[in-house]
């Protein structure tokens, strides 16, 4: 089994004529995706995936969602906590920043997820999400 890094799925997914190291790259990760008999991607690499592919390539949030879900599919592929990666993609998709929605997809066996401040992903994991609940603490002013 080899595992791979952000930089070889963005080169895999992303076809970047701006970028002359994409000219050589893309054919060798492509070339590791599919010759390669097992791969295994961490969900931090996933995590890391989502961010580039939104901040750097401006996808939209369904074509990160199709991104991952494609590489679960791949036969090769195992993808590091796939239930919580596929949850937060589902989450993801309804309006939670993927990175809150996979913190909050890895705490299910928590009953309450703490954050100060982030009254937007408080508010919105808690309309769609379960579990567990999203409460911001009382400092007590």
């Amino acid at each position: 089994m080899i595992a791979v890094d952000t930089n070889i799925l963005a080169r895999y997914y992303v076809d970047d004529p701006t970028d002359p190291e994409s000219a050589h790259q893309r054919p060798v990760a492509a070339r590791l995706m599919r010759a390669s008999a097992s791969i295994f991607v961490p969900v931090t690499v996933v995590l890391e995936l989502v961010w580039l592919l939104r901040a750097f390539y401006d996808f939209s949030v369904d074509n990160c969602a199709g991104v991952v879900e494609h590489l679960a599919g791949l036969p090769n592929v195992t993808v590091e906590d796939w239930p919580a990666v596929l949850e937060a993609t589902r989450l993801h998709r309804a309006g939670l920043d993927f990175a809150d929605a996979l913190h909050l997809a890895r705490c299910g066996r928590c009953e309450t997820l703490f954050t100060f401040d982030d009254r937007k992903f408080a508010r919105g994991a808690n309309k769609l999400a379960k579990s567990p609940r999203v409460s911001i603490p009382d400092i007590g002013n």
